[in-house]
């Protein structure tokens, strides 16, 4: 019997932020290659992370990012540093803001890791301002 619950409230908020962080564009591609393998993947990432975590008041979504791109690129989370790098254009995180969370990255996670996140965002943002809309992980 297939699982007929309605979405949770924290569900429709995980959307609701997941969309205003990424983008219409990347949730609705990532919503329509969901199969039933990753489908409950899917719905956990949007009650968990997107839901529970981005949508709380205690820090700005600048801030957020910040921490959530130098955490990705410390862990060597490429394609997740290149999709949350592109939300940079929707969470008010500047490219300074980048370059300063990339530098802790050097210092706490080491130089490799940051100097890996460095190339990712340039090459992102070289794509960014030529005005590509490439897609990443199906976070």
């Amino acid at each position: 019997m297939a699982d007929v619950r309605s979405p949770s409230d924290r569900y429709r908020q995980g959307m609701a932020t997941r969309r205003r962080v990424l983008g219409d564009t990347h949730v609705d591609r990532a919503s329509a290659s969901a199969t039933p393998l990753d489908q409950p993947f899917q719905e956990m990432i949007t009650e968990g992370a997107w839901g529970t975590v981005w949508s709380r008041s205690g820090i700005s979504p600048r801030e957020r990012s910040m921490i959530t791109i130098a955490l990705l690129a410390a862990l060597g989370h490429d394609e997740e540093v290149a999709m949350h790098i592109r939300a940079t254009a929707n969470t008010g995180a500047s490219r300074e803001d980048i370059t300063e969370a990339l530098m802790h990255v050097a210092v706490y996670a080491g130089v490799p890791a940051a100097n890996r996140a460095f190339k990712i965002a340039k090459h992102v943002f070289e794509r960014m301002d030529a005005g590509e809309t490439a897609g990443g992980s199906h976070d």
